[in-house]
This record gives C-alpha cells, sequence and structure tokens, in this order.
C-alpha cells in the first residue's frame, strides 16, 4: 500500500491545534478594509474552528498531521 501524501494546500491553510481540532482563517482580510469597521478587521485576526461537515474531508487531506495530540 503506498504512503498517502499530504495535500500542500491543506497544509499551509489550516492549523491543527494540540487537541487535534482543526482551525482555519477568516474571508474578506485581504482587500477593501477601509469599508470594514475595526471590530470586524479585529476579529479577522482570530483563527476559526473548521465546520464539523468539513472535519473528515480535511483530516484525511492533512494525513498523519491531523492526528497530532
Amino acid at each position: 500500500m503506498p504512503k498517502t501524501k499530504t495535500s500542500s494546500s491543506a497544509k499551509k491553510r489550516f492549523k491543527v491545534t494540540a487537541s487535534g481540532k482543526l482551525l482555519r482563517r477568516r474571508a474578506m482580510k485581504s482587500h477593501n478594509l477601509t469599508k470594514k469597521t475595526s471590530k470586524v478587521k479585529r476579529r479577522f485576526g482570530k483563527d476559526q474552528p473548521v465546520a464539523e461537515a468539513n472535519v473528515g474531508a480535511l483530516k484525511q487531506m492533512l494525513g498523519k498531521r491531523a492526528r497530532r495530540s
């Protein structure tokens, strides 16, 4: 059985916490920031947990990286 490769795009975009949760960055942070309030821009800085519906697919894409803990 061949080894499964980690998806390069997934390893750059998602972070695995020590407890095994997956975190993602928020969208809408890259441009048109003058229109957005300071409160909204501050919230962009915090990582958001990945939706439960997507966790299984992401763990498969991340391979061994998703099994940290």
